[in-house]
């Protein structure tokens, strides 16, 4: 896309803001000279049809009517106009406060979700808030990742409301069927993002995760209604998990598998000299089964033999991917590109509608702070500068925007059909109205003001888009995390050391750690602390569904790292998970289809992808010792090949595994 094509957008906006009578498309194409470079008549046509669609699709209520009630459906007397009531956003002013909960709740969606939505709802709202500049701090950094399969796709069937056609695999049978779906809501809980919505062929309201969804989804024409008694908040916090109802007998090591041990519902019924007998209570042979087989040679199932037969199901499949997988794989340096969303074109314009109301707003903004807030270079925001100078109507010379830059700053007359910002559009709507939900019921936040204030302001300032409020929800944490989450959360207040016991999988101990927590944040549905370790003196991350038990001592921290201001671009990068040392080992991993997203979980440095549709992922890794477990967990759909020692050491420990159970 051309900055071309932005400047007849601008122009169209311009002129469709500028009259309420209108204008014919003759009219149109006579003042934007830019319709004029299309080759042939239909072209043009084509040309400002796929204007018309862009606009419209992005919130611009451009409207077409006739003079003339006896010709309204002929479109060669229709015209144009964009109203100007329905182009602004609603009149409210956020406070300080407000406005750091706003941008609180926009740093919530991860890169590639709705992240460039929240960042334009914000930039636009930052003309309505108090004059101070508030920005708070971040001891806790939720995320919200969008990073399900066929996100994109189910989002713009729900907010279109339009019937939604795929294949799911059911977790109950395993069997593939085509679904027809009115997708009322989604959500995302349990690290996984759901639909649900009214399925034709059951005639009944179903949840439908999207991981199961084998199929491109199809966006079909026919509409629907949504009940008015529907609310996806209620729907996902139906959602369950289920409910332990077997009790298996597993024989452990002393000493070892410390993680089915500490296990919810896990009791030692006996201790021996080479195997301690654990009862462990679970729901799903399918999913206890990895976390056995894990442990290898240090577990194996006693009863019930359906288990046992799932352990033995995972372990013979890691044994015959490490003899079979290739030694040498392809691997490429060049970065993975992420996603986006929108076109250049799209961005750019919704950049220059917001760019031209908050330089009127704030006359004699410095370039470079401008470019800063804007998220551009300083050279970017110059030539968005030039193309608001020459955009407008050619024949209407007086209409053109009025652009001066004096040492540094920036000052814009001219302009006043543009003085307000667009309204929200349903994305930017959902991306804060989620987030602010999503923070009002996160544990130890259910009770700031600012969010409540702001919600409801949200609300009013985005009219019909503030619908979608009750269409998207999300659940950010569950009760196994919420007491370390408070308890952390009190320490960061407090500025106080904690005391915490810490299940370690790579050594498969229970160790005692001292503590400076910086902040708690969330990454890929993990959350995690960062802390001062006072014993290692250095920064370390701690993954809270591992923390057995934490405690806030009277002891004030003395290394402070403070946390970064929400709004500031620190507080929307992605938080470094692992910290590269030079005493890490590269190792090479084969990953089948449903183990490919362990790249992203490990920070793959190379990829490489492979005929069979695998991926070969080189990760760094300060320790290679848990690596036979992830083997075993995977049952063979991930499996490491270099270095050969590694790969030698985890084909000895899973023949090991196997061999006690004969």
């Amino acid at each position: 896309m051309s900055a071309k094509r932005t400047e007849r957008l601008l122009t169209l906006v311009i002129l469709l803001l500028s009259s309420r009578r209108g204008f014919t498309k003759e009219e149109l194409f006579e003042e934007i000279e830019l319709y004029g470079e299309a080759s042939t008549d239909a072209a043009r046509e084509k040309l400002f049809d796929r204007d018309k669609a862009m606009l419209r699709e992005q919130g611009i209520p451009l409207e077409a009517f006739s003079e003339d009630p006896l010709f309204d459906n002929d479109n060669t007397v229709q015209r144009y106009r964009i109203n100007a009531e329905d182009y602004r956003l609603a009149g409210v002013n956020f406070s300080p406060e407000e406005y750091a909960a706003l941008s609180l709740a926009a740093s919530l969606w991860d890169q590639g979700s709705l992240d460039s939505a929240a960042s334009r709802a914000v930039r636009k709202l930052s003309t309505r808030r108090g004059s101070a500049d508030v920005l708070s701090r971040l001891p806790v950094q939720p995320r919200i990742p969008t990073s399900d399969p066929h996100w994109d796709e189910v989002w713009r069937a729900m907010s279109k409301r339009k019937l939604l056609r795929f294949t799911y695999r059911a977790a109950s049978t395993g069997c593939e069927e085509e679904r027809t779906l009115e997708p009322w809501g989604m959500g995302a809980r349990f690290g996984h993002w759901y639909v649900v919505g009214y399925d034709t062929a059951r005639r009944a309201e179903r949840f439908f995760r999207l991981s199961r969804i084998t199929s491109a989804p199809r966006i079909l024409d026919a509409g629907f209604v949504v009940p008015d008694s529907f609310d996806m908040n209620r729907a996902l916090a139906s959602l369950r998990r289920s409910e332990p109802d077997h009790t298996a007998r597993i024989a452990v090591r002393p000493g070892s598998c410390n993680a089915l041990r500490v296990r919810k519902g896990s009791t030692v019924v006996s201790a021996g000299e080479e195997w301690d007998q654990l009862e462990v209570r679970y729901s799903s042979a399918q999913a206890l089964a990895p976390e056995i087989a894990v442990f290898g040679p240090n577990a194996r199932v006693a009863r019930p033999a359906e288990l046992a037969a799932e352990v033995d199901t995972l372990l013979r499949g890691a044994l015959e991917a490490l003899r079979s997988a290739p030694t040498e794989v392809p691997l490429s340096s060049a970065p993975v590109p992420f996603p986006r969303r929108q076109s250049s074109a799209q961005d750019h314009l919704l950049r220059l509608l917001d760019l031209v109301p908050y330089l009127l707003s704030h006359p004699g903004a410095g370039l470079a702070p401008t470019a800063r807030r804007f998220d551009v270079t300083t050279d970017q925001l110059t030539r968005d500068l030039d193309l608001l100078f020459v955009s407008g109507p050619r024949h209407y010379p007086d209409g053109l925007i009025d652009v001066n830059v004096e040492d540094g700053r920036i000052y814009l007359t001219n302009a006043q059909n543009l003085a307000e910002p667009v309204k929200l559009s349903m994305d930017e709507a959902c991306a804060l109205i989620v987030g602010l939900q999503s923070l009002r019921n996160l544990t130890g936040m259910r009770s700031t003001e600012a969010l409540v204030s702001a919600s409801a302001k949200l609300a009013a300032a985005a009219g019909d888009a503030a619908r979608v409020g009750s269409s998207v929800a999300t659940k950010l944490t569950e009760e196994d995390i919420d007491p370390a989450l408070e308890a952390l959360q009190a320490a960061l207040a407090a500025g106080v050391r904690v005391e915490m016991s810490y299940l370690v999988p790579a050594r498969d101990e229970i160790s005692q750690r001292l503590l400076e927590p910086v902040r708690v944040f969330s990454h890929q549905d993990v959350w995690y602390l960062e802390a001062w370790c006072v014993h290692s003196e250095g920064l370390r991350n701690f993954r809270l569904d591992r923390i057995q038990d934490v405690r806030p001592i009277q002891a004030p921290a003395e290394h402070r790292h403070p946390a970064p201001a929400a709004g500031s671009a620190a507080s929307r990068s992605i938080p470094e998970v692992y910290r590269p040392s030079p005493h890490d080992t590269l190792v090479t991993l084969v990953l089948q289809p449903p183990a490919r997203w362990l790249a992203d979980q490990y920070g793959a440095v190379r990829r490489g992808e492979l005929p069979d549709g695998a991926l070969a992922a080189e990760v760094r890794l300060g320790s290679v010792s848990w690596l036979p477990g992830l083997v075993a967990r995977m049952g063979g759909s991930a499996v490491v090949i270099q270095p050969r020692e590694v790969r030698a050491s985890a084909l000895r420990w899973v023949e090991d595994a196997l061999a006690v159970r004969t």
